[in-house]
């Protein structure tokens, strides 16, 4: 049957493919649109599949805070291009995501990937949109994390976002706080709360340079532990959030600033999701 114009754009507006792209799915249907529609899908699944070793450098950060403030999620949706991370409909798309996840109380991005979307699940609609974008696309971080109060940091360029958990938040600047902490993780990148949190492989890391640190400047081997442990106390400091100096006072470290805004006040979680 003959294809018009009006049927390829009518195509097009529906599923944002290529004009000659939908001209092609729909002479191969026949006219059927929903059989074009499968086909189109199927070419990005082909598109996908011929692209997922591309690495995703760019794209947007997401973030919710459930109403009540106790729970927190970040979402990177990630491509190849800035110039497709800086479309709006990108970024209309993860925010689309990140609502679905918490309407419906996702917990991992494989069950992102799993919810409805237009009749068809996430993961099938992203194969969709590397077809029709022609760049691979993915949910590449899913985080939350739960407290007395989740704050949230997005950086101005879109491409880092924060969730910062407090308790004994009974002060009246909390908020406040919390949005210093959360820029304060955006430029340091802590590796972990405190010391406890810090793994023990990258313990043993640290101690083991700090040993052939000290080696190499000649000092004897029986002090070699010790010196190791000093450098390890100071990555500590360096390294660990509530030790690390608050970047707005010098003077203080993150533990004092917190507690002298009310005392007690702790973080007890944090997340940051860095694209590129």
């Amino acid at each position: 049957m003959a294809i018009t114009a009006q049927d390829v754009n009518k195509l097009r507006q529906m599923t944002g493919a290529g004009m000659m792209d939908c001209k092609k799915a729909l002479t191969e249907a026949e006219g059927d649109f929903e059989k074009a529609v499968d086909i189109l899908r199927k070419k990005g699944q082909k598109v996908s599949a011929s692209r997922a070793d591309r690495e995703t450098k760019e794209g947007v950060v997401v973030t919710r805070v459930a109403e009540n403030g106790t729970k927190g999620i970040l979402l990177s949706l990630t491509c190849e291009t800035d110039f497709v991370a800086k479309n709006e409909g990108f970024g209309e798309f993860a925010n689309t995501l990140i609502d679905l996840a918490v309407a419906n109380g996702s917990e991992s991005k494989d069950a992102v990937l799993a919810l409805p979307i237009e009749n068809i699940t996430v993961a099938e609609k992203i194969i969709e949109m590397t077809g029709r974008i022609g760049e691979k696309i993915d949910i590449s971080h899913f985080e939350i994390i739960s407290a007395e109060a989740v704050i949230p940091y997005i950086h101005s360029n879109g491409k880092l976002g924060v969730l910062v958990g407090l308790t004994n938040t009974s002060g009246t600047d909390v908020e406040e706080a919390g949005k210093d902490v959360a820029m304060q993780i955006a430029a340091m990148n802590p590796v972990a709360v405190d010391k406890d949190g810090v793994d023990s492989s990258t313990v043993e890391r640290e101690i083991e340079i700090g040993k052939e640190q000290a080696r190499a400047e000649g000092k004897a081997e029986e002090m070699l532990e010790k010196i190791a442990l000093g450098k390890l106390a100071k990555f500590y400091k360096e390294n660990t959030l509530l030790s690390q100096q608050f970047v707005k006072d010098n003077s203080k470290s993150i533990a004092q600033y917190l507690d002298g805004v009310s005392k007690g006040l702790t973080v007890n979680a944090f997340k940051r999701i860095s694209i590129g």
